[in-house]
This record gives structure tokens, sequence and C-alpha cells, in this order.
């Protein structure tokens, strides 16, 4: 049976190692400024990792091998209490690997939030709600309008469902809709909120991903570099209807979207 473990386990290793590199199944062709660099980091990862899970799985099936039962020909089991200089080699080799990887990725993670927005960037403020996502643009004055807890009805929809306050000056240019648009080649402020549970807005194709969490407001941004519409997913579990909470970002030329943006306005005249 130990060649049989063998064959199986190097099989597997090999298989599943070609299948990544040949990326069979890999990440969506990216849209923003921050893809190619999140992209690089995700493959460097894949090779340290793939490099250490190749030498555990070829070691292991070799050992499988070796330590077969033989029957009467087979060597008595030799208990060992381990080597300490060994184990203390591979915990920092895995401590400098790990440290090293996030220190790497540090900055790509760093820049989308804890830099702030460029002055021109686009504001939308993106609502997390079971089961649905809202997205309100500040109009031409350039704020949001207030919002209030007994005010929100989340079977009005809209306006209704994120309780905007009519009352508030503000208010009254804000555009909400269930559809976010944006310019492309222009940094998108995005301004995370979520009026029950935990949601997380997730764009495969932007490599975005934040948790959208109930009293929270989480600023971040990015830049689309291509033109269309592009799924949103939420990737944390929020309910029974989790599975219907998905939207679309529609990223248009900056004229398109002015256009678009106007014609929202126009409608609350």
């Amino acid at each position: 049976m130990g060649l049989v473990f063998l064959i199986v386990i190097w099989l597997i290793t090999l298989l599943s190692t070609a299948l990544f590199i040949a990326k069979t199944w890999w990440l969506p062709l990216g849209a923003s400024a921050a893809a190619p660099g999140i992209d690089h980091h995700f493959a460097t990862t894949f090779v340290f990792m793939g490099i250490v899970f190749v030498a555990a799985q070829l070691s292991l099936g070799y050992l499988a091998w070796k330590y077969r039962d033989r029957g009467s020909s087979s060597q008595k089991v030799v208990y060992s209490h381990g080597n300490t200089k060994l184990e203390i080699i591979w915990t920092a080799l895995t401590t400098i690997l790990f440290v090293g990887l996030n220190l790497m990725s540090s900055s790509i993670w760093a820049s989308e939030r804890f830099h702030a927005a460029q002055a021109n960037a686009v504001r939308v403020e993106v609502t997390g709600m079971q089961f649905a996502w809202y997205f309100r643009y500040p109009g031409p004055d350039g704020k949001f309008g207030a919002t209030r807890p007994e005010l929100e009805d989340a079977s009005a929809g809209g306006e209704g469902a994120l309780g905007l306050d009519t009352k508030d000056p503000s208010s009254k240019d804000d555009v909400v809709v269930n559809t976010m648009v944006v310019p492309v080649n222009r940094e998108i402020e995005v301004i995370l909120r979520s009026h029950d549970v935990i949601h997380s807005f997730f764009l495969p194709d932007m490599r975005f991903k934040q948790d959208a969490v109930p009293g929270l407001a989480i600023h971040m941004h990015f830049t689309p570099t291509r033109t269309g519409d592009f799924e949103i997913a939420c990737a944390e579990l929020c309910g029974m209807g989790h599975y219907k909470m998905h939207g679309i970002v529609r990223v248009v030329s900056q004229e398109e979207f002015d256009k678009w943006l106007a014609a929202r306005e126009a409608e609350k005249q």
C-alpha cells in the first residue's frame, strides 16, 4: 500500500501544482489601478507557499512508501523526541516567510485604507442592508444629507431605506440608486456603512474588499481602469437572503458619468 499512497499523493501534488502554474482557475482580469500590485503579491505568495507545499507532499509520499508495512521484514519503529535545532530553523524560516509576505503587501493594503482619497475623488456612500446595496451621491453641493434611524423604512427602498431626512437642505440633491456608477480612471472614495449586520463589499475585478460594520463609516478608495459592468458580491454571510445580496458597479467615461448624474438630479426636481 505504501507505493499506492506514494503514487496517489504525488499525482495529486503534481496535478494541483500544474493547475496553479497554468492559472486554470485564477483571478478575473484586473480592472483597477491597484490590481497589478495585488496580483503580483498573490503570485509571489503562491510561489513561496507552493515550494513549501510541493516539498512537504513529496516528502509525505516518500515516507509513506519507505515506512510501509513489509510484514516480517518491517523495521521496528523508533520513537524520537525531536530535533531542537531543526525545530528552531523551520520555526525561524516560517516566521521570516510570513512576516516578509506581510511587509511586502502592507503598502498596498494601507494605500487604500490609511491614505486619504484625493480631493477630487468621486464620493459614494455604500450602505449594506439585508439584502441589498444602496449607493448615495452627495450632489452638486458635495455634502451628504442627514439620515435618521426613525425614518428608515427598508420596504420603501432608496431614500426611505436609508432614512434620509428631507428637511435637511443638504439632502435635497442627494442621489440614491441601486447601481453604482463611477467614471473610469478617476479615484472613487467609498464610505461603507451597514444598517443591520456585518456585510462585506467585494469587487473581485477591482481586487477591493472590505467589511461594512454597523455603527462605523469606513473610508476607502480605488481607481477603476476599465469600463464595463462589474459584479458586487457580499462576502460575509449576512442571513438567509445572503445569496441575493449582489449588485453592479458600472464604470463609464467621465462624460457619461456627468450626464448620468445630471439626469438623476433632474429627476429630483
